[in-house]
């Protein structure tokens, strides 16, 4: 091997002149006693220039050069390059039709691989190059060699770059449930990454619509993940199963991702098909956790409006979540409200302890306000009876566990009272149910005067009265002056009027404007007299409580 020529970032001047195509410089050069084997920096010699120039004539004169097309050729026709390219590989690579057919002929080798394991085909079929792929098949390459790190064919590589042609050669040779290191087919390839066109093609020539990758996942669940609405449609019309479950760690659906993802149009689709146990069935997982977690309030709008039920399944077990609004609460501790916990509210989702500590227990009553809008709070006999009623003057009525838990939760987050205590009174509340020994005891003085102002300050019980006695002699509470004496006559009258409404009746509607008494009584019999008590921020206080499951004293009532 002649090095005289080459240095370290030039080529010789055989290799020059293939790289131009100029033949009959290139022959003189030859005729001359220039060397053919001399390489550059590259290892690469003036036939793999000639080749990945596509001079058909300066690869002819080289290939006579050495032996013409005879098997003494061979082995300088299929010299590599420090990347393991050959002169074949090169031309395949950048489409050179003829120049592939002369090294063939030459008896290049079809199937010599590169150093990261490509091929003549593989590279014509990366280049979209479909003639030479159409010859190189023709002519025995093999079509179903797994190449790159990730173990691809050929097939994977023309899906995936969308060449539905070169597709449409290759399914008939190749094995079309070839899979890839985590088990990825052609199909599902396509489905990924939205090429319609091939994906038709391979369905139609036969391919597997259902197959499932190394994690479960289905050509549906990632088209549908990804949001292509086509691929979606296509597959599910050619007989792509949307009830497999997806995941080794819980039964995801297509449906899930869609509605992670705010698919909507795909969301749409597959609500249609989905089977309906993925909504409430326990081991299962409503969409709508997906839907929450991944804040798409539109995906959760559908939901809800498509009959999915607003508490879903207790999915602790699987993801750490009792219901959709538990996690909407929890995304949203120390922000406002998130749209989609406006929407289960308003959709009438069941409200736990853990939803109750996110409203009561902050000096922000955005939440508690939003809740009171949409749910009533009934009267005490209402809530006794074996079958309540649900709704109630257009909203959802609270029920016995419910405010149990609001009134447990309350008691325990006395210190927030000014904030909370206005807006229940207001929402109609029975306050007896307050009145309570670790309220009486734990309350800022302001706070107890405002709620005493709703009840009958002077039948309290005794151990109350107590209480009360205790707290004047520390000087913690200092009453208002009516409260030594015996309630007046007019507050007397009110509290009978909320006795015999009840105070949900009397607080929330208006029905005391219908009462036959003079006008400037209204507001006094619904206890608008009464200011609202104001809260005062002890430092350090956060807004809102970082962890749902804090551990308390539970306090028993109801």
């Amino acid at each position: 091997m002649d090095f005289s020529e080459c240095y370290g970032d030039t080529v010789s001047s055989v290799a020059a002149a293939a790289r131009s195509g100029c033949r009959k410089r290139l022959r003189r050069l030859i005729r001359r006693g220039c060397s053919l084997d001399a390489r550059d920096n590259r290892g690469w010699t003036g036939l793999h220039e000639a080749a990945a120039a596509g001079s058909s004539e300066c690869v002819r004169e080289i290939v006579s050069a050495v032996g013409g097309f005879s098997r003494a050729s061979c082995a300088y026709v299929n010299s590599l390059t420090h990347e393991g390219e050959s002169a074949c590989f090169l031309a395949a690579q950048l489409g050179h039709l003829a120049v592939v057919q002369l090294l063939l002929k030459a008896r290049a080798d079809v199937n010599q691989l590169t150093n990261d394991l490509s091929c003549p085909l593989y590279a014509a079929v990366d280049g979209g190059h479909k003639e030479v792929v159409e010859l190189l098949v023709r002519k025995g390459a093999e079509v179903n060699r797994t190449h790159t790190a990730s173990c691809w064919t050929c097939l994977h590589q023309a899906v995936y770059k969308g060449y539905s042609d070169i597709v449409g050669i290759l399914v008939n040779v190749c094995n079309l449930e070839a899979v890839d290191d985590h088990r990825i087919s052609p199909l599902f390839v396509a489905a990924q990454y939205g090429q319609l066109e091939c994906l038709k093609v391979l369905a139609d020539a036969g391919a597997n619509v259902n197959t499932q990758a190394a994690d479960l996942a289905t050509p549906l669940l990632i088209a549908s993940q990804e949001g292509h609405q086509a691929c979606v449609d296509f597959l599910l019309d050619h007989g792509a199963d949307p009830n497999i479950a997806c995941s080794n760690d819980w039964p995801q659906f297509p449906i899930h991702a869609a509605a992670e993802f705010g698919h909507i149009g795909i969301l749409r689709r597959l609500i249609a098909v989905t089977d309906r146990s993925c909504d409430r069935s326990d081991g299962m997982v409503s969409p709508l956790y997906m839907a929450v977690h991944n804040h798409q309030s539109r995906s959760v709008e559908l939901l809800l409006r498509e009959g999915y039920c607003p508490d879903a399944q207790d999915c602790t077990h699987i993801l750490c979540f009792s219901s959709p609004l538990s996690v909407a609460l929890c995304h949203t501790s120390d922000k406002p409200y998130s749209d989609s916990v406006k929407l289960l509210i308003t959709a009438g989702a069941s409200l736990t302890e853990g939803d109750w500590i996110h409203a009561i227990s902050t000096d922000k009553t955005d939440l508690l306000q939003l809740i009171l809008e949409h749910r009533w709070i009934p009267r005490l006999e209402t809530l006794s009876r074996k079958y309540s009623v649900r709704h109630h003057h257009g909203k959802t009525v609270l029920k016995l566990q419910e405010v149990r838990e609001l009134l447990c939760v309350t008691l325990n987050h006395v210190h927030f009272a000014a904030c909370w205590l206005p807006l229940l009174m207001k929402a109609g509340l029975e306050p007896s149910l307050l009145l309570h020994s670790h309220m009486l005891e734990q309350a800022d003085g302001e706070v107890l005067n405002y709620l005493l102002q709703f009840v009958n300050w002077s039948t309290l019980p005794i151990h109350l009265k107590r209480v009360l006695d205790q707290r004047q002699l520390e000087k913690t509470w200092i009453p208002l002056p009516h409260h030594d004496s015996i309630p007046s006559l007019s507050h007397m009258c009110r509290l009978r009027l909320r006795l015999v409404l009840g105070p949900d009746l009397v607080m929330r509607t208006d029905v005391v404007q219908q009462l036959p008494v003079p006008a400037p009584l209204h507001g006094f019999l619904k206890f608008m007299d009464i200011p609202d008590v104001y809260f005062i921020r002890s430092p350090p206080v956060s807004n809102r409580i970082p962890e749902l499951h804090s551990t308390y004293q539970h306090i028993h009532v109801l």
